[in-house]
């Protein structure tokens, strides 16, 4: 239990934590996670637009759009009412990925008259905390169905029944029978269908609200489904789109764990790129677009960078510096990776004048400590970042702890970020 004075004795759920779980249920995979972000996306209105199409004439003031790249990252934009090119991005960025073990591509195994799956490690995980758990898969395949072929998400939430079949099958050679027409069965599809697949393992117990006061949240992948969420439902809800001299950006990456450097990873050219084409993308009925204005839109433009904090344990409080000691249900949390006091000064005067909690975080300085997506786009960009994220415990277990008022807390701070940010800019002197 957390002591709070305040709190009620089993209050109901805050609704931002209760919706937050039904979107991490869903999310079993990055791909699953980014076609649950653009579900909620298309439910409010925003138009999906491809890469690998022109954009001039087809993006509008207060338009909102979206596309995603490899099914794993997306990146979701709102033009601002008196956006015009060279004018600032108001960025937000999380990740989709989390610790997890993948299935190998040659997976076929056989023990002792057991069938076995083999499985690699992706990120850094907690790996003991996976023993004595039920598991299993969920990612997508890439179907064959008239000539083409198909990203299919599948997600395997059932006990697996034994099928018979004399026919060969492609997949088989690589993987047991069982897995390849289970997986064939869940997508509707015939086994030989499926060409290749990449599938995460992941923990059947749903998420859940638990403590005495209903003050937890106990669920896999906290980090960083929580941020990415956040990220997303702030967009969604920030308001006076129409005044808005800015662009506002949410783009969630994958393969942060592992370091981000994929094509579809922070460290690609999948924010630059954007940010470039869209700087250079004649609006429609707009003016013509200067040829710095990429360059003119770094300089009044910020990165908030939202992946997940560590929380102060009971158990282990000298792990944390003395000053620096996030607790949940504070408030979402600053930390010092690409923060620099101008822009921590952004957050902190927003969270200020709205009377949203916030803190702040450093590591002390003989504990190692991995980094995030900050420091990388912002050296990339030259683009002003700060890093935040809510505080958590037991991070990268396969059951990780949050607060039930944090995932508020994240939603209300982006928010406001993302609706007062080019205000408060033109106010911020720093050449």
């Amino acid at each position: 239990m957390l002591l709070e004075p305040s709190r009620q004795f089993n209050p109901k759920a805050p609704q931002e934590a209760l919706e937050f779980i039904e979107f991490v249920n869903k999310s079993p995979s990055p791909f699953h996670a980014t076609h649950e972000a653009a579900k909620l996306l298309k439910e409010a209105g925003f138009v999906e637009i491809k890469e690998r199409d022109n954009w001039n004439g087809k993006i509008k003031n207060n338009g909102k759009y979206y596309f995603t790249r490899n099914g794993s990252s997306i990146v979701a934009f709102v033009v601002g009412g008196k956006y015009v090119p060279g004018n600032g991005f108001s960025i937000v960025g999380a990740h989709t990925d989390s610790p997890c073990l993948k299935v190998k591509p040659l997976s076929k195994k056989e023990k002792s008259g057991y069938l076995e799956v083999g499985v690699q490690l992706y990120g850094g995980g907690i790996w003991h905390t996976w023993f004595d758990r039920d598991l299993s898969v969920a990612g997508r395949v890439m179907v064959e169905q008239d000539g083409k072929y198909r990203h299919t998400l599948v997600k395997i939430d059932r006990e697996l029944n034994k099928t018979d079949s004399s026919e060969s099958i492609e997949a088989e050679l690589s993987h047991h029978s069982l897995l390849v027409r289970v997986l064939a069965e869940e997508m509707g599809v015939e086994a030989s269908q499926i060409r290749d697949f990449e599938l995460a393992v992941y923990d059947t117990q749903p998420s859940a609200i638990g403590g005495v006061c209903n003050e937890f949240i106990f669920s896999p992948r906290l980090d960083n489904l929580e941020m990415s969420y956040c990220s997303v439902r702030a967009l969604l809800q920030s308001k006076d789109v129409d005044n808005d001299p800015n662009m506002r950006i949410a783009v969630l990456f994958d393969n942060e764990e592992i370091g981000s450097l994929t094509a579809h990873g922070a460290d690609s050219n999948l924010l630059p790129a954007t940010l470039q084409r869209l700087a250079a993308t004649e609006l429609m009925g707009g003016q013509n677009v200067s040829p710095t204005a990429f360059e003119e839109a770094m300089h009044k433009s910020i990165l908030v960078s939202a992946d997940m904090a560590h929380a102060i344990h009971p158990n282990y409080a000298e792990k944390h510096e003395s000053n620096h000691r996030p607790q949940m249900h504070k408030g979402t949390v600053i930390k010092r990776y690409a923060t620099t006091a101008v822009t921590s000064l952004v957050l902190k005067e927003l969270a200020k004048k709205h009377t949203i909690p916030i803190q702040e975080f450093v590591v002390r300085n003989d504990s190692p400590c991995g980094s995030t997506i900050g420091p990388m786009l912002s050296a990339k960009l030259g683009l002003r970042t700060v890093d935040v994220g809510n505080p958590q415990l037991s991070m990268h277990s396969i059951r990780e702890v949050g607060g039930t008022d944090d995932v508020k807390h994240g939603i209300d701070l982006l928010q406001v970020f993302y609706e007062e940010f080019a205000e408060l800019e033109a106010r911020i002197i720093v050449d």
